[in-house]
């Protein structure tokens, strides 16, 4: 059959979608693109947000416009909201996270193929990518007031570090440059065993061959929860260069009282003294963030303390969300903010985000640095005709700066470094450099 696969959402999702692909290829059918014609389409839904369920519903009927699909459904929307979804036309199959690894059998069942034994992901590698996203941990019982994750995803759970370890070669065997390792808790990684997290990114560096290893969201409590002496060692790994040196961690807001209201098992105060230490630690080190304006009861004078919070922080990008109410958390319960309101802080957060990743950027003008180049940049023309065959390509150094430069070469999943002359658009316009030179 031929099986269309959409994501809305984290890592955690994307990673889960390539699994999915793994198994349909492995039980032989075939992958298209999500606008083509297809006999199975398979949403990967999102419920963080109420844009995140406007979205996943928009794809979902987008979908079942489609005469004679298989439209699936998947996902964290998929789970807490399983009747309502079953409730849109042309839905055909609703999944929950509890059986999306059985997704592939469900779906031949009901196109009257018999399934045999589920197809482990491993058992077929499609074409190689430049990046792969592997899940290593799922569920969170963090409970903040405003988060449906935990309702969503269950109890906090990690993949064997084996497994993880089999995972990471065959993507470096099939051509993977870089491996982003990801959880919806990510630092809870191992709990369930004398391992951590740290165990975990050295076994990596050690065991296998990969040439980029990224890490994905850590929750600043699970580090902040380590001795002195361990959270040295957890910084340390960064001596190996293959590490990226980029951490992002969520920080919600830089006002006390809010991060009291939202459940959150930390100060600013020790949020400031985390990122220090980080930073000390491993030198060019992009640090991003997660910020949330208009929680309800945040006043003009809270709002103020996180923005200067933020201010001084000095992140390379923050990722602003503005409030959304999840049915069934604490927080939904609480009086709002204005829609108005949210949307101006919305708009000074996120020209303080563009300010501080402007400044970051401008840090490394001049600097030669790797790049591993993704593809040819859509948004921007050849610089020469088409008959000289020169384009602008893009790729992201290890600490997430985006680089532009122009080759004749094939430059896709190629790892070449850059001398960085300026900025441009969202990263820096760079010149390729000859190895050795």
């Amino acid at each position: 059959m031929r099986v269309a696969l959409t994501t809305l959402g984290c890592k955690v999702n994307q990673s889960e979608t390539e699994a999915l692909a793994r198994r349909f290829l492995a039980a032989g059918h075939h992958l298209t693109a999500f606008d083509a014609a297809a006999d199975i389409y398979v949403i990967n839904t999102c419920t963080v947000t109420h844009v995140a369920d406007h979205k996943s519903r928009q794809l979902i009927r987008r979908a079942a416009a489609r005469p004679g699909a298989l439209v699936v459904v998947t996902g964290c929307y998929a789970t807490t909201a399983a009747a309502e979804i079953a409730a849109i036309p042309g839905v055909g199959l609703v999944v929950g996270q509890a059986d999306k690894e059985r997704l592939v059998e469900l779906v031949e069942g009901l196109r009257g193929r018999a399934p045999g034994p589920t197809p482990s992901p491993a058992t077929a590698v499609p074409a190689a990518r430049t990046r792969a996203f592997i899940k290593v941990q799922d569920g969170c019982d963090s409970f903040c007031t405003y988060c449906i994750v935990p309702f969503a995803r269950g109890a906090p759970r990690s993949v064997p570090l084996a497994a993880v370890l089999a995972q990471v070669q065959e993507r470096a065997a099939a051509g993977c440059v870089e491996v982003v390792l990801t959880g919806v808790h990510l630092g809870l990684y191992g709990q369930e065993t004398p391992l951590g997290l740290r165990q975990l990114v050295a076994a990596v560096l050690a065991e296998t061959p990969i040439r980029r290893l990224r890490l994905s969201s850590i929750e600043p409590q699970d580090l902040l929860g380590l001795g002195e002496e361990d959270l040295a060692a957890f910084f340390a790994l960064w001596q190996d260069q293959r590490l990226c040196r980029h951490l992002h961690l969520p920080l919600q807001s830089g006002c006390a009282v809010t991060l009291q209201r939202m459940g959150r098992r930390y100060t600013a105060e020790d949020y400031a003294r985390l990122v220090a230490t980080a930073r000390r630690a491993i030198p060019d080190l992009a640090v991003t963030t997660d910020i949330i304006v208009g929680f309800p009861g945040e006043s003009d004078a809270e709002f103020q303390a996180s923005y200067d919070f933020a201010a001084a922080l000095g992140c390379a990008k923050l990722h602003v969300f503005r409030f959304s109410p999840r049915r069934g958390t604490a927080a939904a319960c609480l009086a709002p903010v204005s829609a108005r309101t949210m949307k101006e802080r919305s708009a000074a957060m996120l020209a303080l985000s563009e300010k501080g990743a402007a400044a970051f950027r401008r840090a490394f003008v001049g600097r030669t640095m790797e790049v591993l180049w993704e593809e040819k940049a859509r948004k921007q023309k050849p610089v020469l005709s088409e008959k000289t065959g020169f384009y602008v390509w893009t790729g992201l150094t290890d600490n997430y700066l985006r680089v532009y430069a122009t080759s004749a070469a094939d430059l896709t999943n190629r790892l070449w470094p850059a001398r960085l002359l300026a900025t441009h658009a969202d990263g820096l316009w760079g010149e390729l450099v000859r190895i050795g030179s």
